[in-house]
């Protein structure tokens, strides 16, 4: 009867050991794949990727890619454009919101561009502070490389006043200075270089302190910057030798006036415009 007892005993065991066995692996818990996870909090899932807003222009003359570090208000200073212009052409509808990567348009819709930028034609002096792009006849078009050579030569034709009667501290260097560094005392006159709008007052760009930046045509734009006091406001109309600002150190070493004269963008050496002394 002994063995007979043992052997009971034995299956008995070996049946609940199994049972047990079976409870532990059915509580184990399988991690949630990934993408459930993420889309119950509203995001996008690893495998995804949603494109950025004008990716499909990337490249493309008249466009420009956002890079980090970047506000509106530098690439439209960096495009000839108002940052205004910029927020309405591309329908941002919060202009302190751009994305790494994204593409905006920097060149008026409807504009002739070319792989160097925008092709700029000429505005009347009439119309100098409120200017609207000249457009070819739709049935005539005229190809960008065929410009007639006396639209260039209007578009150059460009000359300022002096924004201070200060001596000039540090010249222009395309790599270091961008413009001008006028000296002179806190609260002197910073004087408009030409007939324009304002369009930018502000300190949002670093580097530049109190800013007034004046759109005089399609092509130039001139920067004033490290005011103390600004005394316009954007969408302003200013004239020639309008007291706009007054001179300070605002993100600066010491009291001084940076001027900037900007063609299509790009800076260019503000004596060439300004006469001599």
């Amino acid at each position: 009867m002994k063995p007979s007892i043992d052997r009971s005993c034995r299956l008995a065991c070996s049946a609940l050991l199994m049972a047990l066995l079976a409870a532990c692996g059915s509580s184990v818990r399988q991690p949630a794949p990934v993408e459930d996870r993420m889309a119950q909090h509203g995001t996008v899932s690893l495998t995804e990727s949603k494109p950025l807003p004008g990716a499909e222009n990337a490249g493309k003359p008249g466009y420009y890619t956002v890079q980090k570090g970047d506000t509106l208000t530098r690439i439209g200073l960096d495009n000839g454009q108002a940052w205004r212009d910029l927020a309405r052409w591309n329908n941002l509808s919060n202009p302190d919101v751009i994305e790494v990567g994204q593409v905006l348009r920097v060149a008026p819709p409807g504009a002739a561009v070319e792989n160097s930028g925008v092709v700029v034609r000429p505005v009347s002096p009439a119309g100098a502070g409120n200017a609207t792009q000249t457009k070819p006849a739709a049935s005539s078009p005229v190809p960008a490389a065929q410009a007639p050579a006396t639209q260039q030569a209007a578009a150059d034709d460009a000359s300022f006043s002096w924004p201070s009667n200060g001596q000039v501290i540090a010249g222009f260097d395309e790599a270091k200075n961008k413009g001008i560094d006028i000296a002179g005392k806190a609260g002197d006159p910073v004087l408009a270089a030409a007939d324009g709008q304002v369009v930018y007052a502000g300190a949002g760009l670093r580097g530049y302190g109190n800013l007034i930046i004046v759109k005089h045509n399609n092509t130039y734009l001139t920067a004033y910057a490290h005011n103390q006091k600004l005394l316009v406001k954007e969408d302003q109309q200013v004239r020639r030798g309008d007291k706009i600002a007054e001179m300070g150190s605002s993100d600066a070493d010491r009291v001084k006036l940076h001027f900037e004269v900007r063609r299509q963008g790009k800076p260019v050496d503000p004596a060439k415009f300004l006469a001599a002394r």
